[in-house]
């Protein structure tokens, strides 16, 4: 099923009254980029037939991030598995974590690309969370976000 039409277009031209109303400007030279980080909890092992469906796009999905206009860079281990990471105590919890050159480039890319195929039947898969899921911040162009550390009780789990 591909996104509906006019979906990205819609998100990004909300992206841009939003900027311009607050004030922000577009820079050819950005200084900054887009970090993202967000949280699921899997409703059964990676390896089960219930997660099929997840597993068997990962490959292209990761692909398809690694070559969209405006990324930069994804948290993954040597070997290029970003599943593989784990944050928390839980093991069920995955942990997705990229940085863009600026929101129009993620917002195209889980918006107007096959990833929102995938990010629609994120119910089939994963589990309601109460807790937040996702979180944006700025960082340096050119810095790496710092890996974190397990949580711990009552910590965060991101190292300062």
């Amino acid at each position: 099923m591909a996104p509906r039409n006019g979906c990205a277009e819609t998100y990004l031209s909300g992206v841009r009254l939003i900027s311009e109303r607050l004030g922000f400007v577009a820079v050819t030279e950005p200084s900054w980029h887009l970090a993202q980080v967000n949280v699921a909890t899997l409703l059964a092992p990676l390896t089960s037939p219930q997660l099929a469906g997840f597993v068997g796009r990962l490959d292209e999905i990761t692909a398809l991030a690694d070559d969209a206009p405006g990324f930069v860079w994804r948290l993954q281990t040597e070997d290029g598995d970003a599943t593989a990471i784990r944050a928390f105590d839980d093991d069920r919890i995955l942990v997705n974590m990229s940085v863009w050159e600026n929101i129009h480039a993620l917002g195209g890319f889980v918006y107007g690309s096959p990833h929102l195929e995938v990010l629609r039947r994120r119910r089939d898969w994963f589990a309601r969370m109460t807790t937040p899921i996702l979180a944006l911040w700025w960082v340096p162009a050119g810095a790496r976000s710092r890996p974190w550390t397990r949580r711990s009780a009552g910590s965060s789990c991101w190292s300062g």
